[in-house]
């Protein structure tokens, strides 16, 4: 489904209004990444449908990281985002998500911080943890925590979605996975939030950080004095390259897996059944063709890349004929990406029938998504179990549809149905 949309004007500023541009860096390539504020659109992403009209190629924007860069270049075509993404020998992952920088922390986030050939010998560590013959001993009880949290409220008529239902079902899964006390769940979402939904604000994420770093430090002597069988004892316990891991390729490993394993799919779910509430032919169809599932998850993860992944710049080169520096970052824009016209037809269509489905919303290369079947299969049954149980809903009239094209999604989504 795609809209009609006014045009996102491009702000450009005098020099001055911006600090530190680097000087190889041409003023009329700088723009502001202004398509990331929150909107009512049924589609929250179709914000960038006419960016490929507006901005070139490549260009500069000055958006402020506070643990990674002052500016970046931004990438939004397809082939330019897979070039980014599979060429590690010039795009390095060096520094990816250092919030713990923040703190005084020199640790690295792992294995997403570390290029190959290193890199594999972290995914060695885990990736039994994420295949698919894993995945499918874990879905009794993915489904099990489904179930439960729909027999809470299928008598009621109505929820919230988005905060009743994604917020906590993947979350439930992750702290059993790890072996993490279900009591710590409040506190690890509003952590979480402070470091990846403040807006840049240092302030909030150096208290995120700390505060999830300190319980993690010690949950690791706990399982450290008490071993279990569990993916956080396998880490604490484990062995990189034929030698015990060292305290910092712990902590690192495991703040890293706290830090993706919170959010990415409960987001995805709040935008999932936003649009099938906004669409219900949508919704019937998948009622009566539930083998249609599994393209429906592929699609709505593809119109809904809520992550754009920078990588650091290991030499000099140039994109499209522009200048790029080493030591510059790069972004993925996935959220232009995703709908590159030259990869995928009619990019703005939610459509069962996409063959090709190759999209960029779990990264692509050596650093795809390490919890991508999980993922996938959390998604699948909490649509499927929810469509099987759940007679057909709509947005609970007067709910305030404002939603973000990225990681803080639609927080809140009151949906309503007559009960059976």
């Amino acid at each position: 489904m795609s809209e009609t949309l006014e045009r996102v004007p491009i702000k450009v500023r005098r020099h001055d209004s911006w600090p530190d541009i680097p000087a190889h860096v041409p003023m009329e390539l700088v723009h502001e990444l202004d398509y990331l504020d929150e909107n009512s659109r049924t589609d929250p992403f179709s914000v960038t449908e006419n960016i490929y009209n507006e901005l070139p190629p490549v260009f500069f924007s000055p958006q402020f990281n506070p643990v990674l860069y002052k500016g970046v270049w931004v990438v939004t075509r397809y082939e330019d985002i897979r070039e980014v993404y599979q060429n590690d020998a010039l795009y390095s992952t060096e520094g990816a998500a250092g919030f713990q920088r923040l703190v005084g922390e020199t640790f690295q986030m792992l294995p997403l911080a570390a290029d190959p050939p290193d890199h594999g010998k972290y995914r060695l560590l885990l990736n039994p943890w994420f295949s698919p013959k894993a995945i499918n001993v874990l879905e009794p009880q993915i489904k099990g925590v489904i179930n439960e949290l729909i027999d809470g409220f299928i008598d009621k008529g109505e929820c919230d979605v988005a905060f009743d239902y994604g917020r906590i079902y993947p979350v439930k899964v992750f702290l059993n996975l790890m072996g993490f006390p279900f009591d710590k769940f409040e506190d690890f979402l509003e952590w979480e939030y402070a470091i990846l939904h403040s807006r840049g604000d240092a302030k909030k994420m150096t208290w995120g950080t700390q505060g999830a770093l300190t319980y993690l430090r010690s949950f690791i002597e706990e399982v450290r004095k008490s071993p279990n069988d569990k993916l956080g004892s396998a880490i604490v316990h484990g062995q990189i390259d034929g030698r015990p891991a060292t305290e910092d390729e712990i902590i690192g490993t495991i703040f890293f897996l706290w830090v993706g394993g919170l959010d990415t799919v409960a987001a995805t779910t709040s935008l999932m059944f936003r649009r099938l509430a906004q669409d219900p032919s949508l919704q019937q169809r998948l009622r009566e063709n539930p083998e249609l599932v599994p393209e429906a998850i592929e699609e709505f993860m593809r119109m809904q890349p809520l992550v754009n992944s920078s990588r650091k710049v290991k030499a000099d080169h140039e994109i499209h004929g522009v200048k790029i520096k080493k030591g510059d970052h790069v972004m993925c824009y996935n959220t232009a990406g995703n709908f590159d016209p030259n990869e995928f037809e009619n990019p703005r269509e939610f459509r069962l029938d996409r063959q090709a489905n190759r999209h960029f919303t779990l990264a692509g290369g050596p650093h795809r998504c390490l919890g991508s079947h999980l993922a996938r299969r959390e998604l699948r049954l909490a649509l499927s179990e929810f469509l099987r149980r759940v007679p057909p809903f709509r947005v609970k009239e007067g709910a305030d549809m404002r939603a973000y094209p990225g990681l803080i999604a639609a927080p809140r989504l009151p949906i309503v149905w007559t009960p059976a």
